[in-house]
C-alpha cells in the first residue's frame, strides 16, 4: 500500500510539472500580480470529462481564483480522475488522505464514504432544479458540510448534475405498466436498482461508455439521465421515446481536504468559499440553459418527448411511496428535514400534492 500511495505521490509531481510548463508556454495575457495574496498551487480532482458540468464548473472556478488572486493562487483540475489512473474510489481515499488538494464528486460517488450523503437522490424529493437549489443553499449545504467534516473534508459547494429523465425504445412511458418488464440500464447505485424493480422494470447495471452497443444491441431497451449527458451520448439517435419526469436529482459536491485548506491563509480560504459559490451558480445557470437547448433539438431530431401529467405522475409516486419510507428511515431524520424530505407526514403531504 506505501509503495502504491508513492507511485501516486510521485506521478501528482511530474503531472503538476509538466502542467506548469505548459502553462508558461502557453500565449495569453498576464494577471496583474496581487500581493495581498499567497503563491500557492492547489490540484484538483474529478471523474467527469473534458465536457462534463463538473469539469466547466471546475475550470470556471479556477479562473476565478486566478483572476481575484492576481494569479498567486491557482487551480490544476485533472479530468477523468487522471491522477488515479481512472480509479474513482482511490481518487476519494487520495482526498480524505490529503493526496489531493480538491475533489468535484457526484454525491452518489461521495456517499462511499457515507450513505448519508445520498440523501437528496431520494426520488421525487425535488420537482424542480430551483427547488434543489433553494433547498441545498438554505439547508442541505450545512447538512453536507456537517457529513463532510467528519471525514476530514471542507464543503465548498454544489452544482447541478441533472434531473433523470427516462428514454426507451420497446414504447414511450406514460404509465407504470408501460415500464413492465422493460430492461433499463442503470447505475450502479442503490437507488436505481431499486427504483425500477418497484415499478416492475428489470434494472440493468451498466458503464456509460457501454450503453450505446447495449441499446443498439438490445441488451437494454432503455436507460436514464440528464439532458446534458444524453447529448454527449447521442442518445437520441439510438432511442425513440423520453419521458420527462424529474424523478431524481444529482449534484456534484466541490470539496477541500480540511488539513490542506486549514493550512491557508484566512484570506484564501476565503477567497477559494465565494469564488466555489460564484461557479457552482455559474455551472446551474448553465446547465439549466443548455438543457432547454437540447429539448429542443432532440424534438427536431424526431425523438418523441412526453411530458406527464400531475395525475400520470402521482401513479408512478404511489408506487414508490414504500421506498420513499425505506430510503427515509435509513439516511435518517436529520438528513431528510436538511433535505425538506418530512419524516412524519405521508407522502403526498411530503410533496405537497
Amino acid at each position: 500500500m506505501r509503495r502504491y500511495l508513492m507511485q501516486i505521490f510521485a506521478l501528482f509531481g511530474i503531472m503538476i510539472l509538466l502542467s506548469g510548463c505548459a502553462k508558461q508556454s502557453e500565449k495569453s495575457q498576464p494577471i496583474k500580480a496581487n500581493s495581498d495574496y499567497e503563491k500557492v498551487r492547489l490540484v484538483m480532482t474529478g471523474n467527469g470529462t473534458e465536457t462534463g458540468i463538473e469539469t466547466l464548473t471546475a475550470r470556471r472556478f479556477a479562473e476565478l481564483v486566478a483572476e481575484a488572486s492576481g494569479g498567486n493562487v491557482q487551480i490544476e483540475f485533472y479530468p477523468n480522475d487522471e491522477l488515479t489512473g481512472g480509479n474513482t474510489n482511490e481518487a476519494v481515499r487520495s482526498l480524505t488522505d490529503g493526496f489531493v488538494d480538491l475533489g468535484a464528486y457526484v454525491s452518489g460517488t461521495m456517499s462511499m464514504l457515507d450513505v448519508r450523503l445520498e440523501v437528496a437522490t431520494i426520488p421525487w424529493s425535488f420537482s424542480s432544479y430551483q427547488e434543489a437549489r433553494k433547498v441545498i443553499d438554505d439547508t442541505g449545504g450545512k447538512y453536507y458540510e456537517k457529513v463532510l467534516a467528519e471525514y476530514g473534508l471542507v464543503y465548498l459547494g454544489s452544482t447541478h448534475n441533472a434531473m433523470r429523465q427516462l428514454t426507451s425504445n420497446r414504447n414511450s412511458v406514460r404509465a407504470p405498466i408501460d415500464l413492465r418488464d422493460m430492461k433499463i440500464r442503470v447505475l450502479g447505485g442503490e437507488v436505481y436498482r431499486l427504483f425500477f424493480s418497484a415499478l416492475g422494470a428489470k434494472p440493468v447495471p451498466l458503464g456509460w461508455s457501454e450503453l450505446n452497443v447495449a441499446i443498439r444491441q438490445g441488451v437494454v431497451d432503455g436507460q436514464d439521465n440528464g439532458f446534458f449527458l444524453m447529448r454527449s451520448g447521442h442518445i437520441d439517435e439510438i432511442q425513440k421515446y423520453m419521458t420527462v419526469w424529474n424523478y431524481l436529482y444529482e449534484n456534484y459536491l466541490f470539496v477541500a481536504n480540511r488539513k490542506i485548506f486549514d493550512q491557508l491563509e484566512p484570506k484564501t480560504q476565503k477567497l477559494l468559499r465565494e469564488k466555489m459559490r460564484e461557479a457552482c451558480e455559474w455551472g446551474r445557470d448553465y446547465l439549466e440553459a443548455e438543457e432547454a437547448k437540447i429539448r429542443a433539438q432532440f424534438e427536431r431530431d424526431g425523438l418523441e418527448i412526453i411530458d406527464l401529467t400531475p395525475e400520470q405522475l402521482e401513479l408512478f409516486k404511489e408506487r414508490v411511496q414504500p421506498l420513499r419510507e425505506e430510503l427515509k428511515k435509513k439516511y435518517g431524520e436529520e438528513a431528510c428535514r436538511a433535505f425538506k424530505i418530512d419524516m412524519e407526514k405521508d407522502f403526498k403531504e411530503a410533496d405537497g400534492t
